[in-house]
């Protein structure tokens, strides 16, 4: 009787194993790292008229988002590719003197693998800063 119940727990402990209940890493791994190498024009004149800012670098996601001073605008940025997005920047960002600090995010993905496995998280590149003379 022993060696059945030892069997059977036995058994038991492989299928538990089998079918994914072991401890399990779900943690996100880092996402792209995107970077800013350029922003075109670099300044802008305050009181002045809106424009297109063009952000230029590497490891722009599709989602990328770009950031003036620190508040993502969703809204105004367009991904153009890998390497550049653009920005409409409305005449009230520009209203008065100062140095803006850009950033660009890869949003994180959810995890779709056992458990929520598998997702990044987001990235933020370093500050590249704009002036409003």
């Amino acid at each position: 009787m022993k060696t059945v119940c030892a069997t059977l727990l036995l058994t038991l402990i492989a299928a538990t194993l089998g079918c994914g209940y072991s401890s399990k890493n779900s943690a996100p791994v880092p996402g792209a790292m995107p970077m800013i190498s350029q922003l075109d024009p670099n300044a802008a004149t305050a009181g002045g008229a809106a424009f297109t800012l063009t952000i230029n670098g590497t490891n722009f996601g599709t989602k990328a988002v770009v950031s003036w001073n620190g508040a993502a605008q969703t809204s105004i940025t367009a991904y153009v590719s890998s390497n550049q997005l653009t920005m409409a920047v409305p005449a009230s960002m520009i209203a008065t003197r100062g140095t803006v600090q850009i950033t660009v995010t890869n949003p994180g993905t959810p995890g779709m693998g056992p458990y929520g496995s598998g997702g990044t998280l987001p990235e933020t590149s370093s500050p590249m800063s704009f002036t409003i003379q």
